[in-house]
C-alpha cells in the first residue's frame, strides 16, 4: 500500500467515524524539503493538492511540475514575508498564512493592481505562543472582518498549528468555533500526528507531510 493510499484510507475512516462525508476533507500533501522523486510519485498517483512552506523553495520546483503534470492546486502554508507577496501571488492558488495587518494591506494593494487574488486563510495562534505566527484568538473576529470588509480580501478559511506539547483537541475546537461564527467554510488543521482528531473537530483540509512522504530530507542551507 502506498503512502497516499494509506493516508486517504485513514481520512475516509476518520470522516465516517465523525459522521462526515469523506469528500468533505481534502488532503494537502506537504511537500516542503522533500526530494523531487517523492513528489513526482504522489503526482503520478493522481494527487494534485500540495502545500509548501517557503516561496523560494516552491518557485524552484512547481513551475516545471505544473508544465509536466498540468493543473495543480498549490497552497502556501508557511510564513509569508511582505517582500515575497508578489511572487507568492504569482505562484500559489491559496495563501493559508495571513497572520497580521501589514501583510493584509500588502496583499490587498497587490490584489487591487492585479484585479485578482489567491484565496486566503487567516492563521490563528490558538496557543498564544510567542515564537509562533498567527492572530490571537481574541483578535481573530475583528481581523477577519477588517480583511473582508475594509480590504475586500477573499478570506474563505482559517488555519492553525496547535502547540506541539499539548493535546490538540481544545485548539481544534477553538478554531472551529471561530470559523463558524465568521462564516468561514474552510478549516485547515491537523498534521501527520493528529489529522484524524482534526477531522473529528471539523477540519476540511489536513496538512500531511512525513506520514505521506516519509521523513523530510533537509537540503542544507
Amino acid at each position: 500500500m502506498s503512502g497516499l493510499t494509506d493516508i486517504t484510507a485513514r481520512i475516509e475512516r476518520a470522516a465516517r467515524a465523525a459522521n462526515r462525508d469523506p469528500a468533505s476533507v481534502r488532503l494537502i500533501a506537504v511537500s516542503k524539503v522533500q526530494p523531487l522523486a517523492r513528489i513526482e510519485a504522489i503526482l503520478d498517483e493522481g494527487h494534485r493538492l500540495f502545500g509548501e512552506n517557503r516561496v523560494q523553495e516552491a518557485q524552484g520546483k512547481w513551475p516545471d511540475l505544473r508544465e509536466r503534470y498540468g493543473e495543480i492546486d498549490l497552497h502556501l502554508i508557511g510564513p509569508l514575508q511582505t517582500n515575497k507577496v508578489k511572487p507568492a501571488m504569482d505562484l500559489f492558488d491559496t495563501i493559508q498564512s495571513l497572520d497580521r495587518n501589514r501583510l493584509a494591506v500588502k496583499i490587498a494593494t497587490e490584489a487591487q493592481e492585479r484585479g485578482t487574488c489567491p484565496d486566503l486563510y487567516v492563521q490563528v495562534n490558538t496557543g498564544a505562543e510567542k515564537q509562533k505566527a498567527g492572530i490571537a484568538p481574541d483578535d481573530a473576529d475583528a481581523f477577519i472582518a477588517r480583511c473582508r470588509e475594509e480590504m475586500d480580501l477573499p478570506v474563505i478559511g482559517i488555519m492553525a498549528i496547535p502547540p506541539a506539547d499539548e493535546p490538540p483537541d481544545s485548539h481544534f475546537d477553538l478554531l472551529a468555533q471561530i470559523a463558524e461564527r465568521n462564516g468561514l467554510v474552510e478549516i485547515s488543521m491537523g498534521m501527520s500526528a493528529d489529522f484524524e482528531t482534526a477531522i473529528a473537530f471539523g477540519a476540511t483540509a489536513v496538512r500531511v507531510g512525513s506520514a505521506l512522504f516519509g521523513e523530510r530530507i533537509p537540503t542544507g542551507g
